[in-house]
């Protein structure tokens, strides 16, 4: 089944956020760490994008399990980001509750399509 990314929450928030990302890092010359958090945040997004067209309501729910992994690679990035001066803690806060909202939507759509296939 098809599912329209641009209607889904969780989606349009990942987008937010990875622009949010790749805004933070864009003068930074850390390119290793810059890359993996903008890695891990674009992975979020995709990963939501891609199970959504994956023709199954399973493979829909790997995807997801992906995208919900690389939502904590970016909440754990976000504290070496706040350990290591480039954000602030509020920053790091507000992005990671972000992300956490993305995550809990993520954990809800799989409860639905699990419940879905019963």
């Amino acid at each position: 089944m098809e599912r329209n990314i641009e209607n889904m929450y969780i989606w349009r928030q990942s987008r937010i956020v990875v622009k949010q990302v790749y805004q933070m890092f864009s003068d930074s010359k850390d390119f290793g760490f810059k890359d993996q958090i903008q890695r891990a945040a674009v992975s979020i997004m995709n990963n939501i994008a891609e199970g959504s067209e994956s023709g199954s309501d399973a493979k829909f729910v790997n995807y997801l399990n992906t995208a919900k992994g690389s939502c904590s690679e970016v909440r754990s990035m976000l504290y070496l980001c706040e350990d290591l001066n480039y954000c602030t803690p509020e920053i790091r806060v507000e992005l990671q509750s972000q992300v956490k909202k993305i995550s809990t939507g993520i954990v809800k759509l799989i409860e639905s399509l699990s419940h879905e296939n019963k």
